[in-house]
């Protein structure tokens, strides 16, 4: 079913459109989610929380073109209020670094299943240490795909601003990677 079709149905009040609708959507705004919060069981309360904000503001869904800005914005803004919260009342403890890339992965073989988890945790690490509106240029354009105006929109800076801010953000990445250790052969992917 073409998105437009689906959105249509969903802001009709299709029962059956709306879970054909978060089923779609459902893997990039707990990834989004995932990425600010750190934390599986977070970014998932979370992205149903994000879920239920779109469902308030069925009237205002935009059309296909520019449904993921809007979808990631609010998905952006409830991860960004969930960290406020955390800050003004910390939680008791932290979880173990194991527990953060217990993520499964399909690879063919042990050796390359424990590579990818390397490089991933890696790539995880370099995004953690850089500065917040890096971090966040580099999660909405490399990892999410989105364009610049779209990310201009978003944050509500200057698009000349995102366009250099960019540049130095996967500049900013790769010196952590390569002081990582992961060198140029390191991707951005998830």
């Amino acid at each position: 079913m073409e998105l437009n079709d689906l959105l249509d149905l969903v802001r009709g009040g299709d029962e059956l459109a709306w879970e054909a609708f978060v089923r779609r959507f459902q893997g990039r705004v707990f990834g989004l989610a995932y990425q600010y919060l750190g934390n599986p069981e977070d970014a998932r309360d979370l992205a149903q929380e994000a879920f239920v904000r779109v469902y308030q503001n069925l009237p205002r869904m935009p059309q296909e073109e520019f449904l993921l800005p809007w979808l990631l914005t609010i998905t952006r803004n409830a991860s960004l209020d969930q960290l406020r919260r955390r800050k003004a009342r910390p939680q008791g403890g932290d979880l173990p670094v194991e527990e953060l890339f217990a993520l499964s992965s399909p690879g063919p073989n042990p050796e390359q299943q424990h590579l990818e988890w390397a490089r991933k945790s890696q790539v995880h690490q370099a995004l953690g240490e850089l500065t917040g509106l890096n971090r966040e240029l580099i999660l909405l354009k490399e990892i999410h795909g989105l364009t610049l105006e779209d990310i201009a929109r978003m944050l509500e800076v200057p698009l000349g601003t995102v366009k250099s801010r960019s540049h130095r953000a996967r500049l900013e990445l790769a010196e952590k990677l390569t002081a990582l250790g992961a060198g140029p052969a390191a991707r951005v992917s998830g």
